[in-house]
C-alpha cells in the first residue's frame, strides 16, 4: 500500500510519506519563506529505518521540472527558493526506498523604485520613468505591481512611464514582484515631486562680447537648479533675421564662437524631448585688423 499524509504545527510545516516498506520520510520546514539575506531549516526525519541515507533536492524552476541535488545530510539550511523535496536509499542496494512530499519555500528579496534619470527637479509636461529593480532578480521572469497616487489601472510591468506629467502625478509610488520561488514585499516609497513652476529659461552668457581680431569668445549655456539636459545653439545676423541651428543635442553646455552675431539657446532632455524655453540673446561683436599706409 502507499499513501501520503500532510500534518501542519503552527511553528513547522511537517511533509509525510509513508510507503509500503514500512518506512515513512517527514520533511520539516521551520518557516516556508527566507527573509532577505536569511535562511531556512529543513529536516529529513526518518522513521522506522536506520539504514538510508538522505538526499535534498530542489526544484528551482516551475517551467522546466528539473532538479539539483542540494545536500546530504538529515539537516540543512538552504538561503534560495524552490521546491524541496527529502528523499531515502537503501544504502546497502542503493535504491530509493521513500520520499517526502515537496514543500515550497519561498525566498524574500528586495525591490526598490528609481527614477529612470536623476534628476533634482520634475517640470509639468515632461515624460519620465521610474522602474521597479529587484535585487538578485536577473534573469527571471517576474510578475510586477505598483501603487501609485490618482491612478486605478497602474502597469505590470518593471516600468511605470508617464507621458506629460502633472503636479497631480506628485506622491508616493512602490511595487513589489514575484517570480517562480521568488517574492519581494512592498519596496520602499519613492517620492516623486513634480514642480509646478513654469517651462524653465535656459541662461545663455559670454565671458566677453568682442571678439578680438583671429581668437574666439566662449559661451556658457545653463538651467537652473535642475540636471540632465542637452543644448542647442543659435545665431542670426541681425535682430531682423532668422536664428540658424548651429549645434544641436550637445552635452557640453559651453562652445567658443569666432563669428559675430546675435546668440541664444535652449535645453532639452528626455524621450520624447522636454525643451526650455529659448534664453535671451546675446550680442558677440567681431574686431576687425587693418593698417593704414601713407
Amino acid at each position: 500500500y502507499i499513501f501520503s499524509l500532510k500534518l501542519y504545527q503552527i511553528l513547522s510545516v511537517f511533509f509525510v510519506f509513508l510507503t509500503g516498506h514500512g518506512v515513512n520520510i517527514t520533511l520539516i520546514a521551520d518557516r516556508t519563506t527566507i527573509p532577505a539575506g536569511g535562511s531556512v531549516t529543513l529536516t529529513c526525519d526518518v522513521k522506522h529505518s536506520a539504514d538510508l541515507k538522505h538526499e535534498w533536492v530542489r526544484q528551482t524552476s516551475s517551467a522546466v521540472k528539473s532538479t539539483e541535488a542540494v545536500g546530504s545530510d538529515k539537516v540543512i539550511r538552504i538561503s534560495k527558493g524552490g521546491k524541496y523535496q527529502c528523499r531515502g536509499w537503501r544504502t546497502d542496494i542503493t535504491s530509493l526506498i521513500a520520499q517526502s512530499d515537496p514543500v515550497i519555500i519561498q525566498e524574500i528579496v528586495l525591490a526598490a523604485v528609481k527614477l529612470q534619470h536623476s534628476w533634482s527637479q520634475i517640470f509639468t509636461g515632461e515624460t519620465i520613468t521610474l522602474r521597479c529593480e529587484i535585487q538578485g532578480g536577473e534573469g527571471k521572469v517576474w510578475k510586477y505591481e505598483w501603487t501609485a497616487p490618482n491612478t486605478n489601472s497602474p502597469p505590470t510591468s518593471s516600468e511605470y512611464r508617464i507621458s506629460r506629467v502633472s503636479v497631480s502625478h506628485s506622491g508616493d509610488y512602490r511595487c513589489r514582484g514575484s517570480s517562480d520561488y521568488l517574492l519581494t514585499g512592498w519596496s520602499d516609497a519613492f517620492r516623486l515631486t513634480v514642480s509646478s513652476a513654469s517651462k524653465p529659461r535656459a541662461t545663455l552668457t559670454a565671458h566677453s562680447s568682442i571678439i578680438p581680431a583671429g581668437g574666439s569668445v566662449t559661451l556658457s549655456c545653463s538651467v537652473e537648479g535642475s540636471a540632465g539636459w542637452k543644448f542647442d545653439w543659435f545665431r542670426r545676423d541681425s535682430v531682423s533675421s532668422k536664428a540658424q541651428l548651429m549645434r544641436g543635442n550637445e552635452a557640453n553646455r559651453v562652445i567658443s564662437v569666432s563669428q559675430g552675431g546675435l546668440y541664444h539657446c535652449r535645453g532639452g532632455r528626455g524621450d520624447p524631448v522636454f525643451y526650455t524655453k529659448n534664453s535671451s540673446g546675446v550680442t558677440v561683436v567681431e574686431t576687425c585688423e587693418f593698417s593704414i599706409f601713407f
